[in-house]
């Protein structure tokens, strides 16, 4: 099923610069304050190619996306970026779980993979994409040919085969620390036996798009798009983009709850809000409990069926679903998606109780997210705008693979898959991957 190949990455000389100055966060993570110390971390750090501020008027010829394609250009003539042979990457990742003191290891890969339509059944997508950000990054792939971050997969391998085949600590490892404090780890294989097995073990395998829908679609896009091109060798390359492979049965795979604060609401009324919810929900107080005493009382809860906590400045109560709630979901949902907490936390209770439109979710009109439940929380008290927040429990593995699997897609930031990979560790450059089949 799924086809994964060796490509000669573009990669940060460690001579030039260091690593940790120049490597950023996704695109869609970088915050205008992320974005301002990226700047400053270092005039070679990939901000500029991938979230560039413009320099002077844009026009057709003059714009953050001909500009990104040359910082590419002149940081290869200077050789600050320069290229390996044809390989793969065993790459990892340590963290401590947030709000817990557990430590983790993340393993994966990095390979070039074959691009699939969705009906093909090969790579199976679990959210809904936005058009915005897709002409953003097509405009980017044009100017550029190339990918920066990788597309996050998930596939299974119960067996752990290749993660014990690529993570044998004998070798050396490049590592960079981030700022999150988590340490990633890589190291290149090249190994025509490695290859030969990595690949044949993912031939049977299908992929899930864990993080990296609108880049993975993007792909698609431009590959569609150059159609009949007379470049073969760049519509060839254009058939694959860079991929990090994760094994869903891995104990390091974290997912993190994406907690929800209503905001803008003028005629909401706590108590009311209360009275509204008791028709779908039982309510309990769970009183003054810390962000992390809640939290545990809310996966206890979950464990019994679908539960939330929902925070004004009145209280904080803890949601149990009412067996009857199911019915009021709409039909378009089906069964497995009723049994999802944010399900029916978004066609329930924002939608019916509270009155917001799936319009106005989607344009986060009064709606924002928050992986921090103690930031959630505090902001019922310090921000006046806020009416109230709602603490939510992760969305488990097992859930986005029956989801996917099955052909449907959950709602956004349904899932918070922790941490992000690193953008800049290496590049897939389209033109360089021609050069390397000549």
């Amino acid at each position: 099923m799924a086809e994964i190949f060796p490509f000669p990455a573009l990669r940060y000389n460690p001579e030039k610069v260091n690593l940790a100055d120049v490597v950023t966060q996704p695109y869609d993570k970088i915050t205008p304050e992320m974005q301002d110390r990226y700047y400053r971390a270092s005039p070679y750090n990939l901000v500029r190619i991938i979230l560039g501020r413009p320099q002077g008027e844009e026009t057709a010829e003059n714009n953050r996306y001909t500009q990104a394609a040359n910082y590419l250009k002149s940081w290869q003539k200077e050789g600050i970026l320069r290229q390996d042979p044809p390989s793969i990457y065993a790459y990892s990742q340590h963290f401590a779980v947030p709000g817990t003191l557990q430590k983790v290891e993340r393993r994966s890969f990095i390979a070039a993979g074959k691009l699939h339509d969705y009906p093909e059944k090969v790579i199976y997508r679990h959210e809904q994409t936005l058009a915005k950000p897709k002409s953003d990054r097509l405009n980017l792939l044009r100017a550029t040919h190339a990918h920066f971050g990788q597309i996050f997969m998930l596939y299974s391998d119960p067996a752990q085969t290749i993660d014990s085949l690529l993570f044998e600590e004998q070798h050396e490892w490049q590592e960079v620390t981030e700022e999150n404090g988590v340490l990633h780890r890589l190291r290149r294989v090249d190994d025509p036996a490695t290859l030969n097995i990595v690949s044949t073990e993912m031939a049977d395998r299908k992929l899930i798009i864990a993080d990296g829908h609108h880049r993975y679609e993007t792909a698609l896009n431009f590959k569609t798009e150059l159609g009949a091109s007379e470049c073969h060798c760049l519509r060839k390359n254009a058939e694959k983009v860079m991929m990090t492979f994760v094994n869903m049965d891995s104990p390091g795979l974290v997912i993190l709850p994406t907690h929800r604060v209503v905001f803008g609401l003028r005629q909401f009324d706590p108590a009311s809000f209360l009275d509204s919810a008791r028709q779908v929900y039982e309510l309990s107080d769970v009183g003054s409990l810390n962000a992390q005493e809640t939290i545990r009382k809310l996966r206890e809860a979950g464990t019994a069926g679908i539960a939330f906590v929902a925070a004004t400045r009145g209280g904080r109560f803890l949601f149990r679903a009412r067996p009857s709630s199911f019915e009021k979901i709409p039909s378009e949902f089906p069964l497995r998606q009723r049994q999802l907490d944010v399900v029916h936390l978004h066609s329930l209770l924002l939608e019916q109780v509270l009155g917001i439109t799936r319009q106005q979710i989607t344009e986060q009109r009064h709606v924002r997210y928050l992986r921090s439940a103690e930031e959630a929380l505090q902001s019922v008290q310090s921000d006046s705008d806020v009416n109230v927040a709602l603490l939510m429990n992760p969305v488990s593995i097992e859930q986005v693979r029956e989801i996917a699997f099955a052909g449907e897609v959950l709602p956004q930031k349904s899932t918070d898959f922790y941490p992000k990979l690193l953008s800049g560790l290496t590049i897939f450059s389209l033109e360089e991957a021609m050069g390397n089949r000549r």
